[in-house]
């Protein structure tokens, strides 16, 4: 158990009507009781490749011969190759009159037989190893007999990765465990939030109090989505006290974290949107197995918990005026080793409600105009017949030259949303540019790499 006060200057136990929302000191039931020892972790792009019984193989050779039945088993496997061997490579027709040889060939099939009982009943040690190092080192509810990847962000908000069944109920939550859990702790007091726009499931194992937002993974959702959302979470917290929430996207992070967050400044919780996203990640990132942070990372899902509390605070929750612009032109800083340093291997796709409706080649100057400055070490594209573009937008950059590609399947990309732009100029460092936020990328963009986009009025 852990109890949270929140430090700051906005009173969070405001009443919103006739109903109270969450106070600024909670209790939080971590579940967790003691440190145990946990395999490292694997890297992203290994998790992603190598499946989940390679995944298994973390503990050192060490770790596995602390225990006298893995010994009792490398034994017999050593033993019975040895044996294969020798049957193999000798003529050993003549053991056929030893009664003993028999009798030890009997008792050797025994003990593979217990050996084979002992490896299924370690199915579940295995499950629950590998689900350990696919959610790395956030916070997990292990009590009650309970071992998941779900965290109490508040006493009434819990994050958490996909709830999964088949395959992926092997290294992820098994839905049904986890239908098992809320039900036990929540009984008909919890509503599910599933974020994920790429798959679904069965909202009969939540008794359908299940509610989908359709985010893409790594992506934003529209300021329209998060108003609703929060609006939503609302009307369900006020209906009962006891009530909570239980937000999920695949991995319980970037776009969970995004929309919690966005409840946390809309409840009075916090009332910035940097002390919300350190708030979260300081409630999932568990410490004491590593340091990384497992908080919400892409530049574009802060930006817009950003544009949140603008909304709340200048607009009083409701969308800001509509701002239609037209994209001039984009310029990009320090491209000098970014492919092939002119800018004219890329390609710009702008993309509103999930459809293109403009791209443009480089390389053939399709739809835009290229002018390379190497003395100055920057590059202008400049659009022709560029439409208008408001609210949500999504600028994506792919090249044809060997650069790493990240998330989204492309070298960059970032969000914004038009209501915010200010003297039709958006400057955007590399930092705060989608996958460029990693330090792998570093060896190509420079830290004085930056996107500019410059707007006109239609």
């Amino acid at each position: 158990m852990k109890t949270v006060r929140y430090e700051h200057s906005l009173e969070s136990e405001q009443t919103q009507g006739s109903q109270k929302t969450e106070g600024p000191t909670v209790t939080i039931d971590d579940g967790t009781e003691e440190e145990t020892d946990e395999p490292e972790s694997l890297t992203y792009k290994v998790k992603k490749k190598i499946s989940p019984f390679v995944m298994s193989f973390g503990f050192s050779f060490r770790k596995y011969f602390e225990s006298s039945l893995n010994i009792l088993d490398a034994i017999i496997i050593v033993g019975t190759l040895s044996i294969n061997i020798v049957y193999a490579f000798s003529n050993l027709s003549g053991l056929s009159q030893i009664p003993r040889t028999v009798i030890m060939f009997r008792i050797l099939r025994i003990v593979i037989l217990i050996r084979v009982f002992r490896l299924a009943s370690e199915k579940e040690r295995l499950e629950k190893v590998t689900r350990r190092m696919v959610s790395e080192n956030k916070r997990r509810y292990t009590k009650d007999g309970f071992d998941l990847d779900l965290t109490y962000v508040t006493a009434r908000v819990i994050a958490m990765s996909f709830p999964s069944s088949g395959q992926q109920a092997f290294y992820r939550n098994p839905i049904k465990e986890v239908a098992k859990f809320l039900d036990t702790k929540h009984g008909d007091h919890y509503k599910v939030y599933n974020l994920c726009s790429e798959q679904g499931y069965d909202p009969m194992f939540f008794h359908y109090r299940v509610e989908r937002i359709f985010i893409d993974d790594h992506n934003v959702p529209t300021l329209e989505e998060m108003l609703k959302f929060t609006a939503s979470v609302r009307k369900w917290m006020e209906q009962d006290e006891k009530n909570v929430i239980a937000i999920h996207c695949k991995g319980g992070k970037g776009r969970t974290g995004t929309m919690i967050c966005t409840w946390l400044i809309h409840s009075s919780q916090f009332q910035s949107a940097q002390e919300s996203l350190n708030y979260f990640g300081e409630r999932r990132t568990d410490t004491s197995t590593s340091s990384k942070f497992q908080g919400v990372e892409t530049p574009s899902q802060s930006r817009y918990v950003g544009y949140y509390a603008t909304l709340k605070f200048k607009y009083n929750l409701n969308l800001p005026p509509v701002r239609p612009l037209r994209i001039k032109s984009i310029k990009l800083y320090a491209i000098h080793g970014v492919g092939k340093g002119n800018g004219s291997d890329l390609r710009v796709k702008i993309i509103m409600e999930k459809k293109v409706i403009f791209h443009c080649i480089c390389a053939t100057q399709e739809n835009c105009k290229l002018f390379f400055d190497g003395e100055n070490d920057w590059v202008v594209i400049g659009f022709e017949n560029c439409p208008i573009v408001r609210n949500d937008v999504k600028v994506r950059f792919e090249t044809s030259s060997d650069i790493p590609k990240g998330y989204d399947d492309c070298p960059f990309f970032f969000w914004f949303h038009t209501a915010f732009i200010e003297d039709n100029r958006l400057y955007i460092p590399r930092n705060e540019v989608d996958n460029l936020h990693k330090p792998r990328m570093w060896k190509i963009f420079r830290e004085k790499f930056a996107v500019e986009l410059n707007f006109t009025e239609p």
